[in-house]
């Protein structure tokens, strides 16, 4: 690879948030969750498709940043925002982690 084509490539990565649970915390949130019935039905279901995703993700040049969602903090993020506890909600969430600490590819 040439150094242009490298310094392309550096240009075209990008950052992606990824929003992530931890298994202790599976249940928990998909009793909050006012969508869960439209994530898959157990955690390792989720984590398979998860991890599929992230490679599919990286094969691309981007850098997949996790945001874990709290089952504490996360109903109080969601009231004091207005918003219902969604993926909507989740995914604003994550977006906005990752805006905050400023990651850069």
């Amino acid at each position: 690879m040439t150094k242009q084509n490298s310094s392309e490539k550096n240009q075209a990565q990008g950052i992606q948030a990824m929003v992530w649970y931890k298994a202790e915390d599976w249940d928990r949130l998909m009793g909050l969750f006012s969508d869960s019935h439209l994530l898959p039905p157990n955690y390792a279901d989720w984590l398979g498709r998860a991890e599929e995703m992230v490679q599919q993700v990286e094969k691309t040049g981007d850098l997949v940043v996790k945001v874990f969602i709290d089952p504490e903090t996360f109903p109080a993020w969601c009231k004091e925002q207005g918003r219902e506890m969604n993926s909507e909600a989740r995914a604003e969430l994550a977006i906005q982690v990752v805006q905050e600490q400023n990651f850069s590819p």
